[in-house]
């Protein structure tokens, strides 16, 4: 269905918003900026941002808008014969390959990564977007597999499944905040998942193989 006038013009004004408060993060830092600043910048009101975004954070995380559920969305659809985990690094690999901003390879990522140590708000947003990543993989895992409530393995099995995730996230976001460039952190952290997937038992490779269709 064709996006309507009325939502069209919500989705610009709530992206306007989002880009007046990034950039003001950016330049000023997150604790530094307050929700009226930030309407003000926009030319709207702040009960108009706090119906946008209910809390500052999600300012400054609506580029992670997608973050939550992108490894369970990989697992869910992973190849016929593909395990759960290689489709992970299946998919990281094409990331990191592309040197893609998805997952921090791109100029200014350093600020965006200061913005955050500097801010506990943020920090502790972070650990919570962390932790709904793994809850989201543990339920497609326990679904697709049908495992009872009371089965760890699932939980497990996300535990090491997000460790993947995690272990080059903070690779890249180490490099980068010490100014090294995308293309050479890139070719570095595709050797690191190599190292990582030689670190996975293989009852985590084979957890999870997709049957053929």
């Amino acid at each position: 269905m064709a996006e309507g006038l009325r939502e069209r013009k919500k989705r610009q004004t709530r992206q306007y918003i989002s880009d007046v408060a990034t950039g003001l993060f950016m330049e000023r830092g997150f604790d530094a900026v307050t929700v009226a600043e930030i309407a003000e910048a926009a030319n709207v009101s702040v009960n108009t941002v706090y119906n946008y975004f209910p809390a500052k954070e999600d300012l400054f995380f609506d580029r992670s808008a997608g973050m939550a559920d992108r490894l369970a969305r990989w697992v869910r659809g992973r190849d016929a014969g593909e395990s759960a985990a290689r489709a992970v690094l299946r998919e990281l690999r094409g990331e990191v390959e592309a040197v893609s901003p998805r997952v921090g390879l791109m100029e200014g990522y350093d600020r965006f990564m200061r913005v955050i140590h500097e801010a506990p708000p943020l920090r502790s947003r972070l650990w919570s977007l962390q932790q709904e990543i793994h809850d989201n993989v543990e339920a497609v895992l326990r679904e697709e597999a049908g495992a009872a409530t009371d089965d760890p393995m699932p939980d497990l099995m996300a535990g090491q499944i997000c460790w993947i995730h995690q272990a080059v996230f903070v690779a890249i976001g180490r490099e980068m905040l010490s100014g090294r460039k995308p293309a050479e952190v890139s070719r570095e952290v595709l050797i690191l998942l190599d190292d990582i997937e030689d670190l996975l038992s293989e009852k985590v490779l084979n957890y999870a193989v997709r049957g053929a269709s």
